[in-house]
């Protein structure tokens, strides 16, 4: 009896004694191992200059756009560079909306340089060309537009964008030969496709302009 009184003293003693060190330790973790000095924490991805054109391009874009008339030319400059500012195709064509040399110099502007590295000089461009189409083109906005060629119901967005593509010339002859004589560019995209794709955009911003300029 009095060995087990003893052993059951003993043994209380012993998890007393531990459960003393345990709280009375005063060992603290040496964080000064897990310091992140010297590391590079930043993982914000950074943009080169044609990932910054391409933003600056959709500056205020949104897929709420629908068919206003920023809808209309950021769709017009997707499908033409993918609304890159810096963009020169294998035909020499310039900037967010591929325009050509000479029709640059139609709207005032004699250097492309200047021109492919003015990303407001480029939207204005493509006021000013659209300004003049729709001058040029201003009967045949009047006499086709709401009339079907090619199964397709004919807009005056429709019309301004296949202008944009081919020129006011190639638009004329595909309405007047109700869609049989349809232009194709040097990548096979017709008058046909421009009107049928932004078909129905508002474009009612765009002034009739025999002079327009983007300078």
């Amino acid at each position: 009896m009095v060995k087990n009184i003893a052993s059951y003293s003993f043994l209380t003693l012993t998890i007393c004694f531990l459960l003393y060190v345990s709280f009375s330790s005063n060992e603290t973790v040496d964080l000064s191992k897990y310091s992140t000095k010297g590391l590079d924490l930043n993982y914000t991805v950074s943009l080169d200059a044609k990932d910054k054109n391409l933003l600056a391009s959709n500056e205020g874009f949104s897929p709420f756009l629908d068919k206003s008339f920023v809808g209309f030319k950021e769709a017009v400059a997707f499908k033409e560079s993918r609304g890159d500012y810096s963009c020169v195709n294998t035909y020499g064509y310039l900037g967010k909306y591929q325009f050509g040399k000479e029709t640059l110099k139609m709207i005032g502007i004699n250097n492309p340089k200047q021109f492919l590295n003015d990303p407001k000089l480029q939207e204005k461009a493509f006021i000013a060309n659209a300004e003049r189409n729709k001058w040029i083109l201003r009967r045949d906005i009047r006499n086709f537009v709401g009339k079907r060629i090619n199964g397709i119901i004919v807009t005056e967005s429709g019309i301004l964008a296949a202008a944009h593509l081919a020129g006011p010339g190639s638009v004329k002859k595909y309405l007047r030969s109700y869609g049989l004589d349809n232009f194709a560019d040097g990548f096979g995209t017709t008058v046909y496709t421009y009107m049928k794709r932004f078909s129905g955009y508002d474009t009612s911003f765009i002034k009739p302009n025999k002079k327009a300029k983007a300078i």
